[in-house]
């Protein structure tokens, strides 16, 4: 199939491009959110870059939404309107915001495009109205057992804490730096050491790596420490435990499910995860034990052949449906 999807999430894209499709990026002469192309990213040639002009004379089988807006930008710039005239699926990567119980998805009432949830936490927590909905959980491309565990040091791996503050759990940051010196990886890093008062003896703001140098550098770390409050399931965290770390995590949204006991410590009580990160800095005979069960357990459930293999069937089942 030839597939239309916008450059949103890295790391989610990175896993569904590597099917067996031809995967069509928009892009724009300003690049921006809604035309970014492969934004230098190490793709498998199946990834096309589509000038956004030229969509309407492209051959699209389906189009693969991800954020609301993209709706009408897929109508204008194809000549066709998804779910109607050419099929279409949405895939909501985020939990809702604001009155949780009663958040209604902006697709629940469009009985045309399936919605996808990226994780069963999601799919409990909106309310998606007519629309159908299924989970198609995350697969990770395995970057391979890369874990030495030689600092003595604690990884976080979070975009703009600053900005978003107790979404991100920023404000945890002092309690963990309390146990292990912090390396924390990610965009929009400025200002960090100072917003959450700890100097560079605590924390670290080490920025935005290329995915096979962060790879390796997470993995130099002894343990992986999640303190993300309020998101679907961090890619990050799985990353972290297909590499081998021992992983240290919140237990909020789909965590409890993806990281079991032997692999690490999930808790809601901070104290508890900041005293299990203080044992596991202290050990690294059990940091390295703990890391290996993580990777067997993501290998097991958060398989990239598994991942591919569902958005195949829901695929093929959409456009056998439209008759192609």
């Amino acid at each position: 199939m030839r597939i239309l999807l916008w450059h949103v999430h890295g790391s989610w894209t990175t896993s569904f491009v590597h099917g067996g499709h031809t995967y069509l990026l928009p892009t724009l002469p300003e690049g921006g959110p809604w035309g970014r192309g492969r934004c230098g990213r190490d793709w498998p040639d199946t990834v096309e870059e589509v000038p956004a002009d030229r969509l309407a004379q492209s051959e699209v089988d389906v189009v693969v939404l991800q954020r609301p807006e993209e709706r009408a930008l897929a109508e204008k710039w194809l000549g066709r309107r998804p779910g109607a005239d050419v099929p279409a699926v949405y895939v909501e990567h985020n939990t809702p915001r604001g009155d949780v119980p009663n958040t209604r998805h902006p697709l629940a009432e469009r009985p045309d495009i399936p919605l996808v949830h990226v994780t069963h936490v999601n799919r409990l927590l909106w309310d998606s109205g007519r629309a159908p909905a299924t989970v198609i959980e995350h697969g990770i491309v395995d970057p391979g057992y890369r874990y030495t565990g030689e600092l003595a040091r604690a990884a976080v791996v979070t975009n703009e804490p600053v900005r978003r503050w107790r979404v991100t759990g920023t404000d945890l940051l002092p309690a963990f730096a309390a146990a292990a010196p912090l390396d924390v990886f990610g965009m929009g890093l400025e200002g960090l050491g100072e917003r959450v008062g700890l100097g560079p003896e605590r924390l670290t703001p080490v920025g935005d790596l290329g995915q096979e140098k962060l790879h390796t550098e997470l993995a130099r770390r002894r343990v992986y420490v999640h303190t993300t409050r309020w998101t679907s399931l961090g890619l990050s965290l799985l990353e972290a435990m297909h590499l081998g770390m021992p992983v240290v995590a919140l237990a909020t949204t789909e965590a409890p499910a993806a990281v079991p006991a032997d692999a690490g410590v999930v808790s809601a009580n901070v104290d508890v995860l900041v005293d299990a990160t203080k044992e596991l800095i202290a050990d690294p005979a059990l940091a390295a034990e703990k890391g290996k069960r993580a990777r067997v357990f993501a290998l097991d459930n958060f398989a990239l052949s598994t991942f591919l293999r569902s958005w195949d069937e829901l695929l093929t089942r959409m456009y056998e449906d439209e008759g192609g």
